[in-house]
């Protein structure tokens, strides 16, 4: 008598593309929040606040009362990271679980993860370093670079499995890379526009030694170029007749541009208020994504009409039925193309 076997499968928890890309998009939001409350901290003069790490002081790894409210800003947001952690392994566990599994969505959601890490390490270095101005700009830039992975996530959870085709003419999207070179430009002379300023953090903390008035000029002078070649870049997507979605990621950009551009000029003639100079760094934030949603507005990716693409890297039964499934529509839609 043949005996039957009996394979225990492992338990499956599906997940969404809607849930996947929530959060994703919850990604994008917590990475640029903590871009705002760590200017908070900064703003606040309590840099120090926790005056070493990992701990927050030589015996205590929380603040203490003796501490004051200084102490609870700083400790405060560094348990933010924790909730970064939690989001962004979230978004890795269900980019694991999501099927079919697409190219590049688990890789991205790993960066993210690791990312929120360094930035944790990078933090501890700052005040390790008594808040160096070169350590909080390093600081900062990395937020910005989190913020392009975390929207490349959520713009990858939200594409069909394929390859990606142009929109628009090359010069346009030479025109369209040039912007984002200069809005990147803007953000690094501003992180040295800052470490020239008043606000370091800490009232013993050292700053970069640039002359305020010309190093804020040179920024001045970098936002009226990126004004420009985006009003050029949304004259143009127009009259060639781009897509409508990308006539108004540029429009969209070159809005925030003006609105983060008059808090920036009110906040330098009214010598820099605190509210002003935290509206600005959130304005930073959403000058960069609207730059980012410019560049991904230039290209879009189209279907594998073999529906193979997405199942890269889905190992077993997944992957065979999500193949087998799509194998015969894409026979009959290649036998309808066929003159």
């Amino acid at each position: 008598m043949r005996r039957i076997r009996l394979v225990k499968r492992p338990v499956q928890f599906p997940v969404s593309t809607t849930l996947l890309r929530r959060l994703a998009f919850a990604n994008i939001v917590a990475n640029a929040a903590i871009v705002v409350t760590g200017g908070a901290v900064r703003l606040t003069a309590s840099g120090l606040g926790c005056p070493t790490w990992p701990r927050c002081t030589d015996e205590s790894y929380t603040a203490t009362t003796e501490m004051g409210v200084h102490g609870v800003i700083e400790f405060g947001n560094r348990l933010l990271s924790f909730v970064l952690v939690l989001i962004a392994g979230a978004a890795l566990l269900a980019a694991l679980a999501h099927r079919p599994r697409r190219r590049g969505v688990v890789p991205l959601a790993l960066v993210v993860v690791l990312g929120i890490v360094a930035q944790a390490v990078i933090g501890g270095i700052t005040v390790r370093t008594q808040l160096h101005p070169s350590i909080v700009g390093i600081h900062f830039v990395v937020s910005m670079l989190l913020l392009l992975v975390a929207y490349a996530l959520w713009r990858r959870v939200g594409e069909p499995a394929g390859r990606t085709a142009p929109l628009v003419p090359p010069a346009l999207r030479a025109l369209t890379w040039t912007t984002v070179v200069a809005g990147a430009a803007v953000i690094i002379v501003g992180v040295a526009v800052t470490g020239s300023g008043p606000h370091a953090g800490d009232a013993d903390a050292v700053r970069n030694g640039l002359h305020p008035q010309t190093i804020s000029q040179i920024h001045a002078d970098l936002v009226f170029l990126l004004v420009g070649l985006t009003v050029g870049l949304w004259l143009a997507l127009r009259a060639v007749g781009a897509p409508a979605h990308t006539v108004r990621a540029a429009l969209t950009l070159l809005l925030v541009e003006l609105g983060q551009g008059v808090i920036g000029f009110v906040q330098y003639l009214t010598n820099l208020p605190v509210l002003l100079v935290g509206a600005h760094m959130l304005g930073s934030c959403l000058v960069w994504l609207a730059t980012l949603a410019v560049l991904w507005s230039v290209r879009e990716r189209r279907a594998d009409p073999t529906g193979t693409a997405g199942t890269a890297g889905t190992a077993g039964t997944a992957g065979t039925a999500g193949t087998a499934g799509t194998a015969a529509p894409a026979r009959a839609r290649a036998a309808s193309l066929t003159p």
